[in-house]
């Protein structure tokens, strides 16, 4: 079958609801030897937020035309084609559907900056039409996504970027060469925090779409559902189906963190994972819930064998919150405790000392340039392994986050008073634990010793196989039910 004839089929098959998963075919990019004079041309998908940045990044590069703005709502066409004639010079296209910008043999590159949900399918579907990708993190929305996506672009040889941005912070590869360097002792505890304000997002009636906005393709891999606005266009992140709630969003630069100055740390041997969904309603008074369905609060730890990652969200902040004026303010950040000391902040904190150190040199690599300028660079080059966050990175990190949110879906109510069966005796996570509690309390008037919260099990896992042990109904979590077209499928 000819190339046109098999992509023309795939949209017919899409846009009449018929199963199919057929891959977005290759196409002759990979053929293209980019020199340092020629222009690469990149589309980006999910223009609005932060994919205004993404245009600005691409847009002002020397030797890069930003060619496709690709959006299932066609109201931001005009005030993103405007951005990219003012910052680039040339007028891109537009079009909402991704595979009609990836059938352009001419497309050399795809930033995505979609919803979650969206990220790995792009990122599968362009390595397939063999198009680089910088992806937005997660680059997945569950674990199942992330490997193939690693298989995918190691299969046609695709350069991938991750958006964790710390990966191009040399003030961050200081900081984890000293925690790796075992001058202060093996690493006991990598802890990272991701409280930003997650109040309440109150309801959203269900309504019809707007007719500018193609609903079906928005929702692309997930069930077909009733709109309303939570959904489109930021509180997505915060529903199952199109989200990772904060631990996925925020959370997954903290986490890439944590991860990152874990020495060997890939994937851990156990999870849990416990809090709950909190907000204040418009009368102040229970229940305290709204429309979204991801936690606002929620503390996860995870063992690698070794050293523990325990990672804390505390959603109730930003605000003074008491008549006293105690306030919870926004923490988002890392902090590794080692057998000698702490390190916080870029300091080095001896046991028992408020004093902070400088911290020791160690020699460590890095590569210049932005998140963005390192993509463009390795575009270039074609030597992904000097790419700041790679795909396989991309994916350990992203998988710890749903690893996390799978042992919390699994949970149970259980009464307030109930001490965490399975939660270590580790004072980082104890303390985590009793921070949480407080802020309810303080920003809700919520003594959970009087109501519940959701205990997630224990779960172990095998970092090797990738796949919960001896839990059938965990591993049923690492993939999901794809809404054809728009499937992941098991071939690469």
């Amino acid at each position: 079958m000819s190339r046109h004839t098999r992509r023309s089929f795939l949209r017919r098959t899409a846009a009449a609801g018929l199963a199919t998963t057929l891959a977005v075919p290759a196409t002759r990019a990979s053929a293209r030897v980019l020199g340092a004079n020629d222009r690469i041309r990149i589309g980006v998908a999910g223009i609005r937020g932060r994919g205004g940045t993404h245009i600005s990044e691409f847009a002002k590069m020397d030797g890069v035309d930003v060619t496709y703005l690709i959006d299932p709502d066609t109201r931001l066409f005009k005030g993103r084609t405007a951005q990219v004639e003012s910052q680039g010079g040339n007028t891109p296209k537009c079009v909402q559907d991704i595979r009609e910008a990836l059938d352009d043999e001419e497309l050399d590159a795809v930033s995505v900056a979609t919803c979650n949900h969206w990220h790995a399918l792009i990122t599968f579907w362009a390595c397939q039409a063999e198009k680089d990708v910088y992806v937005e993190k997660p680059c997945s929305h569950n674990p199942f996504e992330g490997r193939q996506c690693v298989k995918a672009a190691r299969k046609y040889k695709r350069i991938v970027q991750h958006g964790t941005q710390s990966r191009a912070s040399e003030g961050w590869a200081k900081t984890v060469a000293a925690v790796k360097s075992g001058k202060y002792g093996k690493l006991l505890v990598s802890k990272a925090y991701a409280s930003k304000p997650r109040w309440s997002i109150g309801f959203k009636e269900i309504k019809d779409p707007p007719p500018e906005l193609d609903f079906s393709l928005w929702l692309g891999p997930a069930p077909m559902q009733p709109y309303h606005e939570n959904l489109v266009h930021y509180n997505w992140h915060w529903f199952w189906d199109t989200g990772n709630g904060e631990i996925g969003n925020q959370g997954v630069h903290q986490m890439d963190i944590a991860r990152w100055g874990i020495p060997g740390g890939t994937l851990p041997k156990s999870v849990i994972s416990l809090g709950g969904r909190w907000v204040q309603s418009s009368e102040g008074k229970p229940p305290f819930t709204d429309q979204g369905q991801t936690p606002n609060m929620q503390l996860t730890v995870f063992d690698f064998g070794g050293p523990l990652l325990v990672f804390e969200v505390a959603g109730l902040c930003g605000k003074t919150v008491v008549p006293d004026g105690k306030a919870f303010p926004r923490k988002v950040t890392n902090e590794f405790y080692l057998e000698e000391g702490a390190i916080i902040g870029g300091k080095f904190y001896p046991n028992g000392s408020d004093k902070g150190e400088e911290l020791v040199d160690v020699e460590f690599t890095h590569q210049p340039g932005s998140i963005f300028e390192n993509f463009i660079q390795c575009v270039r080059s074609r030597k992904s392994e000097e790419l700041h966050a790679n795909i396989l990175e991309a994916h350990y990190s992203a998988a710890l986050c749903h690893l996390a949110n799978i042992s919390y879906r699994l949970g149970e109510q259980v009464p307030g008073t109930t001490e965490p069966e399975g939660l270590p005796d580790c004072p980082h996570a104890q303390g985590s634990w009793e921070y949480i509690r407080e802020n309810l309390k303080a920003a809700l008037g919520l003594d959970l010793d009087k109501a519940t919260y959701t205990l997630g099990p224990k779960l172990a896992f095998d970092p090797q196989e990738e796949r919960f042990v001896g839990n059938e109904e965990a591993n049923r979590l690492l993939t999901r039910d794809y809404r054809k077209p728009f499937v992941v499928t098991k071939e690469v």
